[in-house]
């Protein structure tokens, strides 16, 4: 357990996701970059922070369901 949740497949693969999601949004034009590219890579990133959050609180069952079904 050297890295906890940077261990587990779901994180490492909605990482993996966020990074391309960034990359693919640096092409995004000028007038979106506050609205629309924000946006999404706040999302995107959000998804890895709720599944790590969700494993912090893993010895509460109904708090680690609850982060990481909504």
């Amino acid at each position: 357990m050297s890295n906890g949740f940077k261990n587990l497949k779901v994180y490492q693969l909605a990482y993996q996701l966020a990074m391309k999601i960034f990359e693919i949004s640096k092409n995004f034009p000028v007038e979106e970059k506050y609205s629309l590219t924000d946006q999404i890579r706040k999302s995107s990133i959000s998804v890895c922070t709720n599944i790590a959050e969700a494993y912090r609180k893993r010895r509460y069952p109904k708090h680690f369901t609850r982060k990481v079904i909504w």
